[in-house]
């Protein structure tokens, strides 16, 4: 089983058949070695598949290329047009492999060259959650990001609308995006916000679009908890046409003023 080899980003992959052509990385294969080149999380399973692997007769060039055949198998598949990977957090079932909703979120942000468009309904712990986008905007400052986020006015709360609007961008600029990095712009909701609460509306909606054609839709809000732990689902999709059909729909969203800027 080489379960975990596919929770890897195409980075991941490419730093570990890099290291072992180059034998940075020598067998037998070890936590130790491998943790420097990918996440501790996952470094003792990989370290141990890949090593069950050379058992059975890879030589360090054949895992390589292995290797190097999964991220080629990716790019051909999302070349081919629209395709489906199931997404999923918690715990996994014996014998059922679905990508990580954490490793996706991570890798779709690390690769985004022109665009990025967030929609998400809780957000906690997202500096965490938020730092491989922060560090791509960094690398990338043309980089596009728009978030469309949810305000919620607490139970019995009475502040004014613009009061709470205050309030949860100093918490999103000190508590939830990772310091010392460009700001994306912040969007929300004005209804979520009304005293009235016959009036009020939230944004619900959980997804990513990477460069107009990386489709992620989930159950999962932007926390450690729904990231990695809690039972969700979620879809990954290839699509130019899906992508650029959402991206137009936010884009709408915020040409008729039906939702308003934060940051």
């Amino acid at each position: 089983m080489i379960e975990h080899l596919f929770e890897l980003t195409d980075s991941d992959l490419q730093q570990l058949a890099t290291a072992l052509r180059s034998h940075r990385l020598n067998l037998p294969l070890t936590a130790v070695g491998i943790n420097r080149l990918i996440s501790h999380d996952v470094a003792q399973a990989v370290a141990t598949e890949l090593q069950q692997l050379a058992d059975q007769g890879f030589d360090q060039e054949q895992l390589a290329s292995m290797l190097t055949l999964l991220v080629t198998d990716r790019k051909h598949r999302a070349n081919r047009g629209a395709t489906v990977d199931l997404v999923t957090s918690g715990p996994e079932a014996p014998g059922i492999v679905n990508r990580d909703t954490s490793v996706v979120v991570r890798e779709l942000f690390a690769v985004a060259e022109k665009s990025v468009l967030v929609a998400g309904y809780a957000v906690y712990q997202g500096q965490h959650v938020f730092r491989a986008l922060a560090d791509r905007m960094a690398a990338r400052p043309n980089l596009g990001v728009r978030m469309f986020l949810d305000i919620q006015r607490g139970p019995g709360d009475t502040s004014a609308p613009m009061e709470l609007v205050r309030r949860f961008a100093n918490r999103f600029r000190t508590q939830q995006w990772p310091a010392d990095r460009p700001l994306p712009e912040v969007y929300y909701d004005p209804r979520s916000i009304k005293p009235e609460t016959a009036k009020r509306a939230c944004l619900h909606a959980k997804c990513v679009v990477v460069d107009g054609e990386a489709v992620f839709v989930s159950s999962a809000n932007f926390t450690e908890a729904a990231q990695e732990r809690n039972i969700e689902i979620g879809l990954l999709v290839r699509s130019q046409r899906l992508g650029e059909q959402l991206v137009t729909h936010f884009n709408a969203l915020v040409g008729a003023g039906l939702v308003e800027r934060m940051l």
